[in-house]
């Protein structure tokens, strides 16, 4: 198993991405979230790429692709997804699955709402499409959305520092020594790049679009019926198990599952993650 490490460029913007995988395989798209890249799919890539074509792209503003002065380019969820989406185009990828997780989930789901004929199975690992599912740490989130004030911005700096990184990476695993401090070290690494932490409050501020349109996302998946996988680490102190329920009321095949872990699940169970995609990809993606 061979992963290539590529840069593609994208309407002027140079995306870095990974990709393993027989190119003529059925594809599967990996979206990574907040604050991370897609180095959070190192161990997962190799559970699929015996059978799968695996792209995992960096979004703008994270990992190695290029970060653009805010006056250049609109740090917004629908600039990014229509990043993703020309990206997708531009290696080929017609019809896929979508891996989503924290900030990869809107980003997958506005991509299924613009063209849901592309989407061919989800997995939704952490990634929320449902109020319940978000937990009372929004709060200080939310007080900026109801009031984007220069202090209601300020006090947002917090969710940039190595201590909440940290906490993200081993709130609710049972053993933390069992998580490798190299994916939480990079991401605190590319947060601390000059003007990073405006681009994050920038996107912190813009979540509030994704979960305006969280009545839209759940309208496609009733009418679209896609398979979903929903399979999450069930200590997740942002989103929340019930967000991974709550799939079953406009998907009642759906499957739920969860595993004794937080909200980087891959961290500590990407052998049972990947699993548990093989089994359900199976079927649905000959």
């Amino acid at each position: 198993m061979k992963v290539s490490f590529n840069t593609v460029n994208i309407d002027g913007l140079d995306v870095f991405y990974r990709a393993a995988g027989d190119p003529g395989a059925p594809a599967i798209l990996l979206l990574h979230g907040f604050p991370t890249a897609s180095h959070m799919f190192r161990d997962l890539i190799p559970e699929l790429a015996a059978s799968y074509r695996v792209v995992a792209p960096d979004l703008p503003g994270f990992g190695m692709t290029q970060q653009p002065d805010r006056s250049a380019f609109s740090y917004t969820f629908e600039t990014i997804t229509k990043v993703v989406e020309r990206f997708t185009e531009a290696l080929g990828l017609e019809s896929f699955a979508i891996y989503v997780f924290d900030y990869g989930a809107p980003i997958g789901f506005r991509l299924a709402l613009n063209h849901p004929e592309r989407i061919r199975a989800i997995i939704s690992q952490n990634g929320n499409a449902y109020l319940e599912g978000v937990s009372e740490a929004f709060a200080p989130i939310q007080a900026y959305w109801n009031a984007p004030t220069p202090a209601n911005r300020d006090a947002l700096r917090g969710f940039l520092t190595p201590r909440t990184t940290l906490l993200q990476y081993t709130h609710g695993v049972s053993d933390p020594s069992l998580v490798s401090p190299d994916g939480r070290n990079l991401d605190d690494f590319y947060l601390a790049r000059p003007g990073n932490d405006e681009i994050q409050l920038d996107l912190l501020g813009d979540y509030k679009t994704n979960v305006a349109l969280y009545g839209a996302f759940q309208a496609y998946l009733r009418k679209a019926q896609p398979p979903l996988l929903a399979i999450w680490g069930r200590n997740d102190p942002f989103f929340l198990p019930a967000g991974a329920e709550a799939f079953k009321r406009d998907l009642p095949d759906a499957e739920v599952r969860f595993v004794d872990s937080g909200h980087f699940a891959l961290e500590t169970h990407a052998r049972e993650i990947g699993a548990a995609m093989r089994e359900f990809l199976a079927a649905r993606m000959r």
